[in-house]
């Protein structure tokens, strides 16, 4: 399999939302994610809220493991190999059945970079369309990133292993008596977001559709427009439980706050300031303070103002 070349590439939140109650036990961290009980059987493993870095191998996000009669179904695959083997390890203490299938739910690294190993086992590996078509168009620039930030011993063997089922519609699946449905969502965060529907526990796992607990970023491959449609995709599902792609397991309301509002009021403050003959340099100086305290807020903000503007010119 390809393992793009890599070269060197420069590192590329919400409203302070009030205390809710923990949504289950959470266990001492396991290879720097730490467990999260979110409805019996399903675990939520969240990673650091901060940038990629050596000892965190590329998982700086929030991760899943969904047990079920026929093994364990895993959320995203880690942002490398080394990353990958450091979830198994956090995996292997919350339950002893194999790994029978992988969900990618977007294009970031930590999505798919530590596919490898899952693979290797002979688990089903699942993406969108969108999201296999933007790893490939990606891969170059997230290897040059990840040599930047986890360095050459953390990135050691790690190779672009895409999905082996690639979806393009909803789609359930069924792993013994778990139901498993796959909504296509993006674009949103990156073109090919998806959501991970768990209807008879009403857990849905997000993917970079939300970010809890920092401030999200808005990329050049982002769509501000269609996140705000993704998410309206999540909330028809009306979930009890939220597992976002960063952060810790939170009710619907949590993600309401910290993702579509902190969304929709930027591009509420784009659109006047392009009404007003703004330019995308006066971007950064819309007010945004509502979330300032989030974790990210100040190397962010006036990024995700610029990109919002770049795509609202032309709608």
């Amino acid at each position: 399999m390809h393992r793009p070349k890599s070269m060197l590439f420069g590192a590329v939140a919400a409203i302070c939302y009030a205390l809710l109650p923990p949504t289950g036990a959470t266990a001492d961290p396991v290879a720097g994610l730490t467990p999260v009980a979110v409805a019996p059987g399903i675990h939520a493993l969240v990673g650091p809220l901060g940038q990629r870095d050596a000892d965190n191998l590329g998982n700086n996000a929030t991760f899943g493991v969904i047990e079920t009669d026929a093994g364990a179904v895993v959320i995203d695959s880690g942002g490398s190999r080394r990353g990958a083997e450091a979830l198994l390890k956090a995996i292997h203490t919350l339950t002893a059945k194999p790994v029978v299938a992988v969900i990618n739910t977007g294009g970031q690294d930590h999505r798919w970079l530590g596919n490898g190993p899952f693979h290797d086992m002979g688990a089903a590996i699942y993406a969108t369309e969108a999201a296999i078509a933007d790893q490939k168009d990606r891969a170059d620039m997230q290897f040059m990133v990840l040599e930047n930030l986890i360095g050459a011993e953390g990135l050691a063997g790690t190779e672009a292993v895409y999905a082996d089922t690639a979806v393009s519609e909803e789609t359930t699946l069924t792993f013994g008596s778990t139901t498993v449905v796959l909504i296509p969502a993006g674009p949103a965060h990156t073109p090919g977001d998806m959501l991970v529907w768990l209807p008879q526990s009403r857990v849905v796992f997000a993917g970079d559709v939300v970010f809890l607990d920092r401030l999200l970023g808005i990329l050049p491959v982002s769509s501000s427009s269609g996140w705000l449609e993704a998410f309206g995709r999540l909330e028809a599902l009306d979930p009890n439980i939220v597992v976002p792609g960063h952060g810790s397991p939170a009710p619907l309301a949590k993600a309401q706050a910290q993702t579509r509002d902190y969304i929709a009021s930027v591009r509420a403050a784009i659109g006047t300031l392009i009404e007003d003959n703004g330019l995308i340099q006066d971007a950064p100086t819309i007010d945004q303070s509502a979330y300032a305290a989030l974790p990210g807020f100040d190397s962010l903000a006036g990024r995700n103002a610029q990109a919002v503007y770049q795509e609202m010119e032309w709608e």
